[in-house]
């Protein structure tokens, strides 16, 4: 059954990731083909709390399918995270005759969202985006798949200088909790030791692969870590650790960092954000909220939003058995 509603607001928030201009263009344009109003807002709960909002067309979001990061801009908002700060948005959304919100973003975006409709009454569905693929209800989230993509060229480019010089080389990628990014690329790449948060090996273990990779000839070997790994308190003391314990590696660090969020999205980003967009204005449409758009098996599911944001997306641990195979 369709719930009447005539004004639809979208926002991005936290960190952005490419894929994100796509989804906001689906939100718009799906808005308009079902006859609503769609209104953006800039600066994400900041924005929204100063009325950065503006209503958008179908020409509006000409040409930003293939852009990075987000046209509408995010921002970090402490006012947002209190009462009075929420019903100065709320304010707004009523000022504009707002009927419900699409939030494009990570667990905090979500985070926000549900406690803006739990105190207001707004129905809000949610779309995940964030390049660290840790959101529990969708096996891709936005902007995973073309930061894949970035990090496996860059270390297709250190090993070019790894094997010239015959040298060790950390590659620390994102990945504060989950360590998706550095499992697939490590794959992709051919990394010799691939550490992550999950799955905590420890440094005698990392030493003997070395050492093995060492005698059965490698004369190079490229180790990724993701950021929250805890084999040691940071990948520097990783590479110093090692350097002490293996003087034949001559090591160097390459911290990837934000390099990582940029660049035009990839064809199968593109495709999922419009997928993800189209699915949420539908889904508002038929009465669903507190809800995000996730999904599974190449079909849309929708994830309550409470579920996304305390479940944890698993590793696969197929993964780790294949690296542990190729890696030798």
């Amino acid at each position: 059954m369709n719930i009447e509603m005539k004004r639809i607001a979208v926002l991005t928030s936290g960190g952005d990731a490419p894929g994100m201009n796509a989804a906001v263009r689906a939100v718009v344009r799906t808005s308009v083909f079902y006859g609503l109003q769609c209104y953006v807002v800039y600066q994400g709960y900041q924005g929204l709390i100063d009325g950065k909002i503006k209503q958008a067309n179908a020409r509006s979001v000409n040409n930003i399918i293939n852009k990075g990061g987000t046209i509408l801009k995010s921002a970090r908002s402490l006012e947002f995270r209190t009462p009075k700060g929420r019903q100065k948005a709320f304010d707004n959304i009523k000022k504009f005759e707002i009927d419900a919100l699409v939030v494009i973003g990570g667990d905090g975006s979500f985070t926000g969202a549900l406690i803006f409709q739990n105190e207001f009454n707004i129905p809000v569905i949610g779309i995940p985006g964030t390049i660290d693929n840790d959101i529990y209800g969708t096996q891709h989230t936005l902007g995973y798949d073309t930061a894949l993509n970035t990090v496996v060229e860059v270390i297709d480019k250190i090993r070019d200088t790894a094997s010239s010089h015959n040298r060790l080389f950390f590659v620390e990628v994102m990945g504060r909790d989950a360590g998706h990014i550095a499992l697939n690329t490590g794959i992709g790449a051919g990394a010799e030791e691939i550490l992550i948060p999950e799955e905590n090996r420890g440094l005698d273990q990392l030493l003997e692969s070395l050492k093995h990779s060492e005698k059965s000839g490698k004369s190079s070997s490229i180790v990724v870590v993701a950021e929250g790994d805890k084999t040691g308190k940071n990948v520097f003391e990783l590479a110093t650790y090692v350097e002490q314990n293996l003087p034949y590696y001559e090591v160097r660090v390459s911290v990837l960092g934000h390099m990582q969020r940029g660049g035009s999205p990839s064809c199968f980003d593109r495709v999922l954000a419009s997928r993800m967009g189209v699915h949420a204005i539908e889904s508002l449409r038929e009465g669903k909220s507190k809800v995000m758009v996730g999904v599974m098996n190449d079909k849309m599911e929708l994830t309550p939003l409470e579920e996304a944001i305390k479940g944890k997306s698993e590793i696969n641990k197929d993964l780790l058995r294949v690296t542990d195979i190729l890696s030798i």
